[in-house]
């Protein structure tokens, strides 16, 4: 089990400070932490100075993380091998896994190979569909196709009724899941005329947490 460290507020990627990164490892001692390196939402086409602040990231985080999770596209939607090398050994001599870029590829057969290539441990995926449970067949495709160069690791509306099925069918020992709830905020006076994220960002006072309850129930002995 480890846990995948990345910032979000509001539907908008957060870098990751070191602050927050070494209360996570203290707290949990026994799991390593993989920090996401995505410098902001959107696609994964990134230019220069949005690599150099990636590339930056690590180096800040290196010495606190037990590996990485990162990747970049080109614009025609392949992986764009120069600069998602380039992550790749910064990060070094730390695992890396490719994350769900892989998703929005032209090619997700040809995008594993060169994910392959590239020396990543793991690729995060959902089989270029929305959910999981959508793509399975690509995953077992995936699985097949990588034959043991590269753990796949699906992720993407895993929960605990699916999580039965999911690995009955795949025959996997790794999956991503981030078993969330909502919680009000403890704040007694709420000004809800004012968000902080804009117009239609959503309510201020409500705030998503991991479910300690639900990571049990997807944790359990099948």
């Amino acid at each position: 089990m480890s846990v995948v460290l990345w910032g979000y507020v509001k539907n908008k990627i957060l870098p990751i400070v070191v602050g927050k990164l070494k209360v996570i490892k203290q707290v949990c001692r026994q799991m390593p932490v993989f920090v996401m390196i995505r410098c902001r939402g959107g696609d994964f086409l990134y230019n220069d100075h949005e690599m150099n602040v990636m590339k930056s990231d690590i180096e800040i985080l290196k010495p606190h993380a037990d590996g990485f999770v990162t990747g970049a596209l080109n614009r025609d939607g392949c992986i764009d091998v120069d600069k998602t090398k380039e992550l790749i050994s910064l990060c070094r001599p730390l695992p890396v896994t490719f994350h769900r870029a892989i998703d929005m590829t032209c090619d997700i057969s040809q995008a594993l190979e060169d994910v392959i290539a590239l020396g990543c441990e793991r690729v995060l995926t959902s089989g270029g569909e929305q959910t999981v449970l959508e793509g399975l067949l690509t995953i077992k495709q995936m699985i097949n196709q990588a034959n043991s160069r590269i753990v796949v690791v699906p992720g993407g509306g895993i929960t605990e009724r699916n999580i039965d099925r999911i690995l009955g069918e795949l025959g996997i020992n790794e999956f991503h899941c981030s078993a969330r709830r909502t919680r009000q905020s403890d704040m007694s006076y709420q000004n809800t005329a004012v968000t902080m994220g804009g117009t239609f960002s959503p309510p201020e006072f409500s705030l998503k947490i991991a479910d300690t309850d639900r990571i049990r129930k997807i944790l359990k002995p099948s």
